[in-house]
């Protein structure tokens, strides 16, 4: 035999069998999609207390900025999908993070000879630094130049309180180096230098940039990372430490899959000064552990006297491995959801190292309808079916255990118990994990069905905080210190909850445990 041809039979073999298996999974993947019944397309998947696009289609969130008692909140928006492309900057105004209200678009589409706004970041010219007057609101936004495409920068301007927005000029603010990859500006005021510092998202590095009125900048370091894919929606904000340091924090949007890290958000503890920035460790934390977190950012709280206690921080719930696997397009007219806004605060001191804490922002308390207690609950040896069910609601839960490996709860489970969404601790295994292998969920692929997040178990007991929504899960553990975001699509009829402990090793006792329904 020819050594070459023998050689391209055994590749061809191997590549027809990944197909053969490739196409089994979609072909099983599709069967469990069917089966959905007729009358789950006439109920309503739009969420319960997340933000939602009021139709068509939404990605990546814009970090809102605080104004007159309001919080102004733009976002990718395309009004053609799924038959055009292109995205615009829709508007959107809040008082308290949960309840929101639409104000149409505020950066249109194809206005100009420059291609359509891409992500960006908005601020208020407080001191009218640019000269377009005080609190002017300016944008400056990745457009893709002409003909060429390159990705440049581009100011906007409101003079009406962000409600319509002019193009400074058709020349950019901020000319394309000659890199590929060039985008996403961050932003932000440097009180202790009195400038503005502008962030870009430059392949697999984060630029830094200086400006005094915002139209004219002036590179000035940058900061490398390696195996994180290209980065997108770099952030950089300071914070206050337990022990009274105040430390910088630079996150990005970054793909660790390649490495066995998440593909949401990814950050960085350290020093800025100025001009670049110097991180504490060379890897990086991750802000969310499922699969579902991407495009974060992070905004102050505009009610606060003290800006370096807590900010907040909430993402695109979407991946672009399936970005278009939704029921709210077919039943809702949409697709397009964000996460949770959480607070985050910055723990952890100088021996043990710092990390970013997060939990659900307090104004979800008046979305509480009712409340059901549960003292304690031993599990031995299998399930244990509670007496409570509901789509929408918040679990609260102190969990212990002895010699037990697998335990956690089984949420929007069927009657019949075939269909449910796992989230647990894997003791042997050193993770908290959400498994949604057994709901209907958007990875027809079945590649992403369990996330996990490292978990230490010498404690032997956990605190647990669970938001149950129509289409998500969100899980955060150890107060905050990892959490998971994960899209499901269970069937409206599935509103059982169970306890479980793997069978026939140790006990789990769940205590403290609350149960609190939201209204719709």
């Amino acid at each position: 035999m020819n050594p070459v041809k023998g050689k391209k039979r055994i590749v061809m073999f191997i590549v027809l069998i990944v197909m053969m298996v490739g196409a089994a999974a979609w072909w099983i993947q599709s069967q469990v999609k069917d089966e959905r019944p007729e009358a789950e397309k006439d109920v309503s998947y739009r969420s319960s207390y997340h933000f939602t696009t009021p139709d068509k289609w939404k990605n990546d969130p814009q970090k809102p900025v605080y104004h007159k008692g309001k919080y102004h909140y733009y976002y990718l928006y395309n009004k053609d999908y799924p038959d055009g492309n292109g995205t615009e900057w829709r508007h959107a105004v809040s008082e308290d993070l949960i309840h929101w209200e639409d104000q149409g678009v505020g950066i249109p589409k194809y206005t100009n000879e420059n291609g359509d706004p891409w992500s960006g970041s908005v601020v208020i010219d407080r001191e009218n630094t640019a000269g377009f007057g005080k609190d002017a609101f300016i944008a400056i936004v990745t457009q893709p130049t002409g003909e060429t495409g390159e990705q440049e920068q581009y100011m906007w301007v409101s003079t009406d309180e962000g409600k319509t927005s002019e193009n400074y000029r058709h020349e950019p603010v901020l000319k394309n180096p000659g890199t590929k990859d060039f985008r996403d500006p961050k932003v932000v005021w440097d009180d202790e230098r009195d400038k503005w510092i502008m962030l870009m998202a430059e392949g697999s590095k984060v630029g830094f940039y200086e400006s005094k009125n915002l139209k004219d900048w002036t590179f000035t370091g940058d900061f490398q990372t390696s195996d994180l894919g290209v980065l997108e929606c770099p952030d950089l904000f300071k914070m206050r430490a337990p022990d009274g340091t105040v430390k910088w924090v630079l996150g990005v949007s970054a793909n660790g899959e390649a490495i066995g890290e998440p593909n949401t958000y990814a950050y960085w503890t350290g020093e800025f000064n100025g001009s670049s920035f110097d991180a504490y460790q060379s890897d990086p934390q991750w802000l969310d552990y499922g699969f579902d977190w991407y495009g974060g950012v992070t905004f102050e709280d505009g009610k606060a006297e003290d800006k370096e206690e807590k900010r907040y921080a909430f993402a695109w719930m979407n991946k672009w491995s399936y970005a278009d696997n939704t029921p709210t397009m077919e039943n809702d007219g949409f697709n397009g959801t964000d996460s949770i806004v959480r607070e985050i605060r910055l723990d952890g001191d100088e021996e043990g190292g710092y990390y970013l804490a997060s939990k659900p922002i307090e104004a979800l308390d008046g979305k509480v309808e009712s409340t059901e207690t549960f003292e304690e609950i031993t599990v031995e040896d299998g399930m244990e079916k509670l007496d409570f069910d509901g789509e929408t609601y918040r679990i609260e839960a102190d969990i212990s255990w002895e010699d037990a490996d697998v335990f956690g709860f089984r949420l929007r489970e069927s009657e019949d118990g075939e269909r449910h969404v796992d989230v647990g601790i894997s003791v042997e295994g050193g993770y908290s994990f959400v498994n949604r292998g057994d709901s209907d969920q958007p990875d027809e692929e079945g590649r992403f069905l369990e996330s996990r997040a490292p978990f230490d178990a010498s404690d032997k007991e956990v605190h647990v905080t669970i938001l149950v929504d129509k289409t998500s899960v969100e899980v955060f553990v150890d107060d905050g210190r990892t959490v998971q975001t994960d899209l499901v699509f269970p069937r409206t009829g599935d509103r059982g909850i169970s306890l479980f402990s793997e069978e026939g090793i140790g006990t789990t006792r769940f205590r403290n445990v609350k149960l609190e329904r939201f209204d719709s």
